[in-house]
Formats: structure tokens, C-alpha cells, sequence
């Protein structure tokens, strides 16, 4: 049944936008306010469902990757889930919760219209209320069944579309030498990621293909192209590498866990935070030492681990950095025995471009090739800006040329519409989860935000801190801060930010999804 017109969803104050996992825990601890959630496909999961491949697999443990409220049933588990077990999981939640009824599928958002009375001023004046009791935007919904949209209005917008998927990022190329001149086939891994397995399989297998990137898209297509081109009549598969960044083969360092490096209490206090005092700066220079002597040790495990030498693939960029951007990638654990096997190999060009029959390189070399894949990513930033309207399209990445996000939902210039999903961390489900129940608390007026001044002043505090931490800012990652970030959170709910049982713990134990089941 259409939300719209389900008796259970009377006269909705709030729009959901994007029934991914930050739209499904949105409307969760929305649903007292029975919200409409507007999902363009015919299925919740996002980039679960739209963005993986057959062998795209989770890139963290069950346990850190769950709903504070919905525990895996096999958490214990120490395989990386598949993406199917991550849909079957997102589907039983939402069974759980009866969030369905919120849901309506096959609605693509096309534009949003501010019909509110606030105007945006130079002096950043606040907004007011967040739920004022009349419409504040105007949403133009255009379903499968219809070429024409449908406006509805609400008081408060969550956007929860996410970065990726939708509208792919291609490199340019110059005049005559992009991807019209080949006679091979070109595609992004968008395309890629919509076929079945004999489809995928038809088009790699005795085929010479090359694969733009070298990121966790790029690296799983590679195995699979390996895969497929198995046997004497089998085809190499070839990588572009343009930016080098660390991978890991799993969560264990010298027989160390991964977490007690980067996860715990104690770990954070290394990484500068925003808001600290004079005395945590200083004492987190002093400290600086062993934070660089930690990335050189986690490096040399690595370096033995993995042939990256070997192969070119050695960053010359710190762990650290990746850690700190959300860069940091499983790698497949057959993905350097195929490379032995010269099954995958890698380019490393400073330029290149394509001809008829394949890819040219800078040094003037040529590379033949029948499909041409790239695993370039995604314009989130075109996506969002393609359905606002002005002055906030031009405010979105208002003053940093990155989204300011207050709590990391919050655009201090922006009013009545939050965003989840936009900043990442090493467990994106836990932020949504528990950004989702801040938005709660802060939409039943438990809490009131600061001023938009205050805000504008604590998330440029959190970009300058970013932009000293590493080179790749602008992914927008908390994850070395990310405990104090949840520490913020509990307080302005009125939670005690200590969630564990002991002292001992509390300094040396991970934080997850369900140290924040309840409230303390």
C-alpha cells in the first residue's frame, strides 16, 4: 500500500529520503512520527542492493557492523558477511520494526523546493523551530508508473541518498581520446555491479580487461576478472593505479588485534580531537612520537605481509593517513596469488588516455584491450546538488568546499532537513544508528541546538582538524575521533558518555553498535 495512503500514516510532518541502512534507522527512530520514506528502486538496502557485486563483501566484522538494537544472530561469526547476508539482515530488521509501512518504493526525488518563511541572511540568523506546524519544503516525487511528478509537503526532510551510487565519476579525457574512440566496450562499475553472475562471467572471461582504480570496487572487480579468465585460454586483467593506498589482509598486526590501534579510548588519545584543551594539544604532541612509531609498525606488517613492493603498490603516504580518511581497504585473500599467477596486473601512469584499440599510456607504450571498467567512484556531492534548490545548492559546501556538518546530520545553513550518511567512519551503520537517535531526541525537544554561528564554528574546527591529520580530508572521516564524536552525541541527549561496565575496559576495549542499546 502507497504511504500516502495508508490510514496508519496520517498527515506526515517528515520525509524520508533513501531507504538504505541510514534511511531504515532514520525512520526507525522516527516512527512515532510517522514518516514517508521516498525510495527511488524497488528495494531497501542502497548500495547493498544497487552498488555490489557477486563477491562484494562486508569490510568489517558482524559485530561492528549492526543495529544497537538488532544484533546479528551469528555476531560471534568471524567472516566478513556478503552482501546478500547484509540485505537478508537489513530485510529482517526492517521486518522487525515494521518500518515497510513507511516505505514507498519506486519514488524517485526529483527536485526539493523551500517554501518556508525563513530566509537565509548574511548574518547566519537561526531558523526556528524544526517542526513549526506548516510546511517548510515541498518535495517533487516522480514514480515508475508516471513520467509526471507529484509535490508533496513536509516540515523537515532527512536525506539519507548517500554518496555513492546514482551518478558515476569519469575521469575527462582530451579532445579525440576518450572512451568514443575505442571499439571495446566501456563501462563504470555502476553498470557492472547490475549483472548476474553469467552475465558478469560472459563479459570478463578470454577478454583483455582493464580496470581504472585501486580502491576496494576496483580490487574485488579484479578477483573477479581473475576469476572468470582462470584456465589456458584465460586473459590478464589489467589494474590502472593513479593513487596508492594501504590494504590490509585482516584485522591482526604482528598477532596484535586491529582495534587496540585505532578503536579504543586509550588509542584515540593519541589523535588530536576538535574542541580540546590547551593540555590534551599538548599532551597529544608529546604523544605524536609513539602515534608515528604505531603507523611505521602496523607498515612493516604490511610490507612483509603483502608484496607490495614487489608489485609498485607501496604507498609513500603514511597508514595513518588512510585510517584517518576511511581509506583503508580488506584485501581479497587470493588477490596476490592471481597477480603471481599473471592473472591481474598493474600500470602506474602519471597520464593516459584511450585509442581504438585499447589504453596509451604517458611513456608512449599502448595496452590492448576489449572492455575497459572504471572503478572511479561517485559524485555524491552532483547527486545532492541536482535536487536542491538555490541559495542552499550553492551553501551546501559552504565555507570549506566541504559539507559542514553539525553532529555530522546538522547544515548549520540549512533548515529543517538533516543528512545522514554523509560522514563516514570505520562502522557506517553505528554512526547512522546513533545519528538517527540524536535527530530523534533533538526533533522531541529534548535538546536544542547552538546557534548557527556556534555550529559553523565547531565544524570548521572538525574540517581544519581533518585537513592536519591527512591529505584525503575531504572524504570528511572521524574515525580517529570518532569515540569522542559518539561521547558529543551521548551528552547532548543527556547520556553518560562512559558506557562501559569498568575502568579497565573502558580504556582498552572497542567501542560498537551495542554499547549504545540504551540509554545509561
Amino acid at each position: 500500500m502507497d504511504p500516502l495512503q495508508n490510514p496508519t500514516v496520517m498527515n506526515p510532518r517528515i520525509a524520508i529520503l533513501g531507504a538504505g541502512v541510514s534511511g531504515l534507522a532514520t525512520a526507525k527512530q522516527l516512527s512515532h512520527y510517522n514518516p514517508i520514506v521516498f525510495e527511488a528502486s524497488d528495494s531497501i538496502g542502497g548500495v547493498w542492493k544497487h552498488c555490489s557485486y557477486n563477491s562484494t563483501k562486508l569490510q568489517s566484522l558482524r559485530c561492528d557492523y549492526e543495529f544497537s538494537d538488532f544484533p546479528w544472530p551469528d555476531r560471534d561469526n568471524s567472516s566478513f558477511p556478503s552482501h546478500a547476508q547484509i540485505l537478508d539482515y537489513l530485510h529482517a530488521y526492517a521486518t522487525r520494526f515494521d518500518l515497510m509501512k513507511f516505505i514507498r518504493f519506486n519514488s524517485k526525488v526529483v527536485e526539493v523546493r523551500f517554501v518556508g518563511n525563513q530566509k537565509p541572511t548574511d548574518n547566519l540568523a537561526d531558523y526556528g523551530s524544526l517542526l513549526p506546524g506548516q510546511p517548510v519544503w515541498e518535495v517533487a516525487v516522480r514514480t515508475h508508473e508516471s513520467e509526471s511528478v507529484q509535490w508533496h509537503s513536509f516540515e523537515f526532510l532527512v536525506i539519507c541518498i548517500g554518496k555513492y551510487g546514482d551518478i558515476p565519476k569519469i575521469p575527462s579525457f582530451p579532445h579525440d581520446k576518450g572512451p568514443e574512440i575505442f571499439h571495446g566496450q566501456v563501462l563504470h562499475n555502476i553498470d557492472y555491479s547490475k549483472l548476474d553472475h553469467e552475465a558478469a562471467t560472459e563479459l570478463l572471461k578470454g577478454k583483455k580487461v582493464v580496470i581504472v582504480g585501486y580502491k576496494k570496487s576496483g580490487i574485488d572487480l579484479a578477483m573477479e576478472c581473475a576469476e572468470a579468465n582462470q584456465g589456458p585460454e584465460g586473459q590478464t586483467c589489467t589494474m590502472i593505479v593513479r593513487t596508492l593506498h594501504w590494504t590490509v589482509p585482516h584485522y591482526w598486526v604482528w598477532g596484535l588485534p586491529f582495534f587496540l590501534f585505532y578503536s579504543t579510548r586509550s588509542s584515540q588519545l593519541l589523535h588530536e580531537k576538535p574542541n580540546q584543551t590547551f593540555l590534551r594539544a599538548c599532551l597529544c604532541f608529546l604523544l605524536s612520537p609513539l602515534r608515528w612509531a604505531i603507523s611505521k609498525f602496523i607498515e612493516s606488517y604490511l610490507v612483509w605481509k603483502l608484496p607490495l613492493k614487489k608489485y609498485g603498490l607501496k604507498p609513500d603516504h603514511p597508514f595513518e593517513e588512510d585510517y584517518a580518511s576511511c581509506q583503508m581497504a580488506i584485501m581479497p585473500e587470493n588477490f596476490f596469488s592471481e597477480a603471481d599467477k599473471g592473472r591481474i596486473a598493474f600500470k602506474r601512469p602519471n597520464k593516459w588516455w584511450f585509442w581504438e584499440g585499447g589504453i596509451e599510456f604517458d611513456a608512449g607504450n599502448r595496452l590492448e584491450a576489449d572492455v575497459v571498467i572504471f572503478a572511479t567512484g561517485y559524485d555524491g556531492k552532483k547527486k545532492l546538488k541536482s535536487i536542491m534548490p538555490e541559495p542552499f545548492r550553492s551553501l551546501i559546501e559552504f565555507p570549506s568546499g566541504i559539507m559542514p556538518l553539525y553532529r555530522a546530520t546538522i547544515h548549520p545553513l540549512i533548515p529543517n532537513m538533516a543528512f545522514l550518511g554523509y560522514v563516514e567512519s570505520v562502522a557506517n551503520l553505528h554512526s547512522a544508528d546513533l545519528q538517527s537517535k540524536w535527530l530523534a531526541h533533538l526533533l522531541d525537544e529534548k535538546f536544542n541546538l547552538p546557534s548557527v554561528e556556534d555550529m559553523l564554528e565547531q565544524t570548521t574546527k572538525e574540517i581544519q582538524m581533518m585537513k592536519r591529520t591527512t591529505r584525503f580530508y575531504k572524504r570528511h572521516c572521524i574515525s580517529v575521533f570518532s569515540i569522542n564524536h559518539d561521547d558529543e552525541i551521548c551528552r547532548d541527549m543527556g547520556w553518560n558518555p562512559l558506557r562501559k561496565k569498568n575502568w579497565l575496559a573502558e580504556a582498552f576495549s572497542p567501542y560498537t553498535s551495542q554499547d549504545y542499546e540504551k540509554e545509561e
